[in-house]
């Protein structure tokens, strides 16, 4: 294998395994931080060695190994080294040489688990965990993440610097909570994720419209987070969500990028297999229980059944944004029940639902309010305000696709 190769190869094992060796660091350096730049020092190590050595059997492992060995090291050169260990070895095993030995005793799931809790930490403020959890989860660049939401390299890398300060000086234990904290902190987890997936589809900035690479980053942390916590429905309902929505994407454009909304899009474009791997998912769900996430995904499940447009049952979708303004209410959820009553009920019963949101403080600048009331005027006849909506959304909108598509729609009301 030549020098290329090889660095293609470190390159793709780094992608699958860094979050597991910054997991497994961090378990003994209880600093998610400075197991980064263990880890990060692993990898130097491995683009030194392989070219010449050849790539181990177990790249994975010689990361690891590698990573933990710099970390003893670490340790040792602190000073921790007798602090520590009674923390991390058994009384019977208190010899560094069965060291390694010891540390495997854990599964890597465990430390994988607390590494998704603690970069996710409500201690940090949403944009901080969002660019942490790609950093270290994900694997992806500071400048890879810059590109992703349209900011610069640098203010990327000053939330993760600060992230990782934030967590070492609140002192935030690298650990898995247990019980009602578990539940409250899984709420946090699943947030990022969730914010993650929606900057990917739906872009609040730019020319593009989507940036699947977010989408299927969102997704696989999803995927893996289930298959770490089976028993947590709304883990499953998440991953439903996610599934099903992003079966749409390759219906969601136009030759040229520009959008097409829901009721017009080509449901033949749509991913059978998301569609069906997000119902299992929903089913799952369903079973044990559910929540707002799994609420979701039965709404988008009534459009992923539905095979034209016409078929949609939209009088169950406005029953569950019902059920879900119950358990989760927010102006988002009266906003989006307001377009299924709309279409269940007629422009006028969606009216109805939406013109008491002109009150809310919190979406006097979401462009969605006053597109969607101008959809509503549109159809009810009243072209002069529908027009005025669509320009006052066109206004608000940070997304240059989007701004288009708004601008056509007053230009289509006369």
């Amino acid at each position: 294998m030549g020098p290329t190769e090889t660095n293609q190869a470190i390159e793709a094992v780094w992608r699958i395994e860094a979050a597991r060796v910054i997991a497994g660091v961090a378990r003994l350096v209880n600093d998610v931080g400075l197991a980064e730049e263990l880890a990060q020092d692993a990898l130097v190590a491995a683009l030194e060695q392989w070219p010449t050595e050849g790539v181990p059997t177990n790249p994975g492992a010689w990361l690891m190994t590698t990573a933990k060995r710099r970390a003893i090291d670490q340790l040792r050169r602190r000073d921790r080294w007798e602090r520590s260990l009674p923390h991390l070895v058994t009384p019977d095993a208190a010899d560094a040489s069965d060291f390694d030995a010891v540390l495997e005793e854990e599964p890597i799931e465990d430390d994988l688990l607390r590494l998704i809790f603690t970069s996710c930490h409500p201690v940090l403020p949403a944009e901080a965990r969002v660019a942490l959890t790609l950093r270290v989860l994900g694997g992806l660049s500071t400048d890879e993440i810059a590109r992703a939401y349209l900011v610069p390299s640098a203010t990327v890398g000053q939330r993760i610097s600060r992230a990782k300060k934030t967590l070492a000086d609140a002192r935030v234990p690298f650990e898995l909570p247990a019980g009602a904290a578990r539940a409250r902190r899984l709420g946090s987890v699943l947030e990022v994720i969730y914010l993650i997936f929606n900057e990917g589809y739906s872009a609040t900035a730019g020319d593009d419209w989507m940036r699947p690479a977010l989408c299927e980053e969102a997704m696989r942390l999803g995927r893996v987070l289930a298959g770490l916590m089976p028993a947590e429905a709304e883990v499953h309902g998440l991953v439903a969500l996610l599934e099903i929505q992003a079966s749409r994407s390759a219906a969601r454009t136009g030759p040229s990028g520009e959008p097409i909304v829901l009721l017009e899009q080509d449901r033949r474009r749509w991913d059978r297999l998301l569609i069906s791997r997000g119902l299992a998912a929903l089913d799952r769900a369903e079973a044990l229980g559910g929540g707002t996430y799994t609420l979701q995904a039965a709404i988008a499940a009534c459009h992923a059944r539905a095979r034209t447009a016409e078929e949609t049952d939209w009088p169950r979708i406005a029953s569950l944004y019902a059920k879900l303004a119950e358990l989760a209410p927010s102006p988002i959820v009266e906003l989006n029940r307001a377009v299924a009553v709309a279409m269940a009920d007629g422009p006028a019963a969606g009216l109805a639902v939406l013109d008491p949101l002109l009150a809310e403080a919190s979406l006097r600048g979401y462009h969605l309010l006053p597109s969607v009331r101008g959809d509503f005027l549109a159809r009810l006849g009243r072209a002069a305000e529908a027009r005025a909506e669509f320009e006052r959304a066109a206004a608000m909108t940070r997304n240059d696709r989007e701004r288009r598509l708004l601008l056509d729609r007053a230009a289509a009301c006369g």
